[in-house]
Parts: structure tokens; sequence; C-alpha cells
């Protein structure tokens, strides 16, 4: 009998200890991360995913929002409508406090209205489709939209000289590379441009693109525009070089991943690329965020990678100023600017950014700015 005592004294006491152990941990803030980590938007959804981890990884060594530990749960939504639809759910179910994501317009665009239902934050990173803009939902975004970004682009190609633009873009992101050219061509034709053809097309692997580098030429265009992913853009400007060496080459904010360069080589050298951040920016908050990027993944971090990043700061920032009684929706809309990697970001009643964008243009295997804010 005092042996059995003992026993339930020992396994009681365990439990005491077990209790202590636990109620020594507080339960850790989950922010739910969703993007596309296959295919060829996979630099997009990984980058982002490795920029919202250094702001979670980066908070914690700082104690944690009140003590409390960040968890950073994430989703593939495989840039496909559907399972972005099933990755967002997957994250509700979780509990957690807001989603950084998408990383394309278009998955975006297929989620808005759920997150807005289930009255869940959610900051994306490089989404810029102008449908997404002036809705009182629950959809923020760190970089502004297309409109802006595309007349910034099409300023700086007609001051450039460049008059007879040939355009191409992928319908697979049709949310954004749609929006972003028709935001280019009402300035610079308004500015004394003509673009003289557009081709669309839907990205896939065994896409050959030979054939529509020769329509986009056939114009005689002195400039042309890709809207596309980086792995695309890439490919088109080899076989656009193939037939000529002194038409101008663009890209828009899409395609100017790191990718762009390693895949492009010598055919991308000369490219004009708009980009969301500055690669070379002196602020400290960026040399610290780029120096535990290097350190904890081995590479430069692109502009997923810094839009990623500031996302997630945003929403830690915003878990952080949330008073009592008040929904991260309007802790965050209260706060209106908020300090990230490249200074002061500041938006609007409906979540909008304004964050300008710079012009960089490929030499010698690097983005280097041309126009910067």
């Amino acid at each position: 009998m005092r042996a059995m005592t003992g026993q339930v004294w020992r396994i009681a006491w365990l439990g005491v200890l077990l209790c202590l152990v636990s109620c020594g941990r507080p339960e850790p803030i989950r922010i739910g991360f969703v993007g596309g980590y296959s295919g060829r938007v996979a630099d997009l959804g990984i980058d982002g995913r490795n920029g919202a981890t250094i702001a979670v990884e980066e908070l914690n060594a700082q104690g944690g929002v009140h003590g409390r530990p960040l968890e950073l749960v994430v989703r593939n939504d495989e840039q496909d409508a559907e399972k972005a639809r099933q990755a967002v759910n997957s994250l509700v179910s979780e509990h957690v406090a807001a989603i950084v994501g998408h990383t394309t317009s278009a998955m975006s665009v297929a989620t808005v209205d759920l997150v807005s239902q289930q009255q869940v934050v959610m900051v994306s990173p490089t989404s810029t489709a102008d449908e997404l803009s002036g809705r009182d939902d629950y959809f923020f975004r760190v970089v502004a939209a297309t409109r802006f970004n595309a007349a910034r682009n099409a300023a700086h190609y007609l001051a450039g000289g460049f008059r007879r633009a040939a355009v191409i873009y992928d319908l697979n992101n049709r949310a954004y590379s749609e929006s972003w050219y028709k935001a280019f061509v009402a300035p610079f034709e308004a500015g004394g441009g003509k673009v003289l053809f557009t081709q669309t097309y839907t990205s896939r692997p065994d896409l050959h693109f030979s054939a529509l580098a020769e329509r986009l030429l056939a114009s005689g265009p002195d400039l042309v525009v890709i809207v596309a992913n980086a792995v695309d853009t890439a490919l088109l400007a080899q076989q656009v070089r193939k037939r000529s060496v002194t038409v101008q080459l663009a890209s828009a904010e899409w395609g100017g991943s790191d990718r762009l360069i390693d895949m492009g080589g010598a055919a991308v050298e000369g490219m004009f690329v708009s980009q969301y951040f500055d690669r070379f920016s002196k602020k400290p908050a960026f040399l610290a965020f780029r120096q535990r990027y290097r350190e904890r993944f081995g590479e430069e971090p692109g502009y997923a990678a810094v839009c990623g990043y500031d996302a997630a700061r945003m929403v830690i920032t915003g878990l952080t100023e949330q008073h009592a009684g008040e929904t991260l929706k309007q802790t965050l809309l209260r706060l209106g600017l908020f300090e990230l990697s490249q200074g002061t970001m500041k938006i609007d009643r409906f979540g909008d950014a304004q964050r300008t964008v710079y012009v960089t243009q490929i030499r010698n295997g690097r983005f280097e700015v041309v126009l910067a804010p």
C-alpha cells in the first residue's frame, strides 16, 4: 500500500512539474504565410517566406510580442486559385492572427473575399493589381498599386527617347499583368509613344518563345516590354537578342528577381527592370536585415524577400501596438505609418501602400538604380 502511495505521489509530482514547465511557455502567436513554392513563381514564394522568417526570428530574439513568441505557419498556394483558398482556410483553422501573402496578384484576388469574410488581415508582399485597390476589406499590402508603378516606367522610357513599344504579358497572373499593361499604355501613348503590338500568352514549361519573339519584333519596335515571371522574361529575352541586338528590353517588377540575371545571362544586359526596393540602400534597417538574411540563407535578398520581411514587420508592428478591444485591421489603419527596411511606408484608409518603385538597369550582371524616388 505504501509502495502504491509512493508511486501515486511520484506521478502526481511529475504532473506538477509538467504543468510548471508548460505554464512557463506562453502560447505562441501564429502568423500565416502563403505563396507559391513550385514552378516558375517559386522564387517569389520561397524568397517571400524567407524574408518573413527573418522578421519572426528577429522579433522572437527580442522577446516576442508582449512576451509571447511568434510562429510562422506556412502554406503553398501552388499558383492555383482553388488551392489558394484551401491554403487560406487551413491557416484560418490554425487561428492565425494574420496572413502574409499571397506573392502574386492572381492568388490575392482569388482569396481577398475569403479573408474579409473570416475577418483575418492579409498583408501581401508583392501583389499590386489595381482591382485590389480602394476596397474596405481585410487586404493590405506593402507595395504600391500597379497603376503607379507602370506609369513611372512609361515616363522613364519616354524620357529615354523610346517611342515605339511592343508589349507581351503572361495571362497566368492576369490580375497583375493585364492591370500593368493597361496602366502602362495610357501614359505611354499620352506622352507621345505608341504601342505597336501587344502579345498575350499563357506560361507553361513546354512553351517555346522563338515564335513570340519574332512577332514582337515584326512591328519594328525600339522597346520590348515583358510582363512575366523571371524565368519567362529571361527565356524571351534570349530569343529577342538572337534576332536583334539593338532593341531595348524592359521588364515589369514581377520579373525582377535575381533569377532573371542567373538565367538570362548576357541577353538581359542593359535591360530596364523596375524594382520595389533599392538593393544598395545604406539605411541601417536594410543593412541589418541584409546581413541577417545572408547569414541565414547564404545569398543576397531579392525584392520578394525584402517585401516578405516588410509585410511580416507590418503585421508584427500591428500586433505589438494593438489596443484592448481593437481589431488588427483597426490598429493598422490607426497607425498608418510603418518603419520598414527601406524607410517609412504609408498606407491609406483602404490599406493600400504608397511606395515608389526604383527603375534599374542590368549592368555587368547586377541591378543598378537609374531612377530613384
